[in-house]
């Protein structure tokens, strides 16, 4: 069967919040889903659930939809890219076409793709969630977003049933955005293709290695570009992906362990002149190029960190809110948290950051039953 109903099912999440949907229905079939959207579930909003990494869930919605099909599969090499500039540089000339389900879950599909000998998503190993999810905030960490790496999106339009088909460009990809991500009741993504070059082509020249210690990681693993790859001292794709789970796993509390969502907050961008001022008070603030000569990303990771609230708990309801000693963007659920007090503690960080640097910094997670 590709249709399964459950009543009164828990809601998967990352954040270990005790939460459920009224009905939770789960499909591999994207015509099925389709039927479903324009039939029985028609004017309905179903609040589409994928591994339930990027949500804080206040209120458990009445229904709930997730797409489960995980098929992965190769469909061209040697493919012309589309010409976009995006990131830091622009798409190779050539690529391997790859596909996954809305289903399949990111880190598997990751090294899924670097057992096939292709590279530009090392730098994204270890972001919990599914492929499904990935487009929608358009995913980044170590200098690297999924958009610059995506060829297509297939979506379900929710009001007619119909099969649209994204290019890159028509997914309007920008930081921590794009246009699935304002039109979350619209369109249910079902699948996403990738134009991945070869490890190989890619070459050490290509890799995204000025990025948060990933040089420094690499090193202390004995490795650097001029080495031997028969010697297994030569810096490749899959060697980065090494680097980078190693970085997020000594600096991100493990969800397994600690319940959390990731980078909770998203680093404001903010006019050049603004930046400048805060950085003349605060030296120690780090600005980062936002992709526009007139516009800088500040850290809010430093915002946080600087206004006191790393590593502290929020000691309203259970005290098991708070913010994560390892890492100021990440707010923890140190056990019976819930999601109220999160978002809470969520709002009393945001206050803080404002009042002390004059600065608004907003949540990544989607919010369920409450609105920022």
């Amino acid at each position: 069967m590709s249709i399964r109903r459950t009543a009164s099912a828990p809601l998967r999440n990352t954040f270990g919040v005790q939460a459920q949907a009224g009905v939770l229905i789960e499909c591999d079939d994207t015509d099925e889903l389709a039927a479903l959207l324009t039939g029985e579930l028609a004017g309905s909003a179903p609040l589409v659930v994928g591994g339930g990494s990027n949500l804080l869930i206040v209120e458990g919605p009445a229904l709930a939809l997730a797409p489960t099909a995980r098929a992965m599969r190769v469909l061209a090499r040697g493919h012309a890219r589309e010409s976009v500039q995006v990131g830091a540089g622009a798409h190779e000339d050539a690529a391997t076409i790859v596909r996954a389900d809305a289903g399949v879950e990111w880190d598997g599909f990751v090294r899924w793709t670097l057992a096939q000998g292709l590279a530009g998503l090392e730098n994204l190993a270890l972001i919990p969630g599914t492929v499904g999810a990935s487009p929608i905030q358009n995913i980044g960490a170590y200098g690297v977003e999924v958009g610059e790496r995506i060829h297509a999106v297939e979506a379900i339009d929710r009001r007619d049933g119909s099969v649209r088909r994204f290019s890159a460009t028509d997914c309007a990809f920008a930081y921590r955005d794009s246009v699935f991500k304002h039109d979350l009741d619209r369109w249910l993504i079902v699948a996403v293709e990738f134009a991945l070059p070869s490890a190989d082509a890619l070459g050490v020249d290509g890799l995204r290695l000025d990025y948060s210690g990933i040089r420094e990681e690499l090193a202390a693993m004995g490795l650097h570009a001029a080495g031997a790859r028969d010697g297994n001292t030569a810096i490749t794709p899959a060697r980065v992906c090494d680097a980078v789970t190693r970085l997020r796993q000594r600096k991100l509390p493990d969800p397994a362990v600690v319940g959390n969502a990731g980078s909770f907050f998203k680093n404001p961008i903010v006019p050049a002149a603004t930046a400048d001022a805060l950085k003349s008070e605060h030296p120690a603030l780090p600005v980062f190029p936002a992709g526009d000569a007139a516009l800088r990303k500040l850290s809010a990771a430093w915002l946080i960190d600087a206004s006191g609230w790393k590593g502290r708990r929020w000691h309203e309801g259970s005290g098991d809110a708070g913010v994560s000693e390892r890492h100021a963007l990440v707010l923890v659920n140190h056990g019976r948290a819930s999601g109220a007090e999160l978002l809470a503690l969520a709002r009393a960080v945001a206050a803080d950051v404002e009042t002390r640097f004059g600065i608004r910094i907003e949540p990544e997670p989607r919010l369920v039953g409450a609105t920022w």
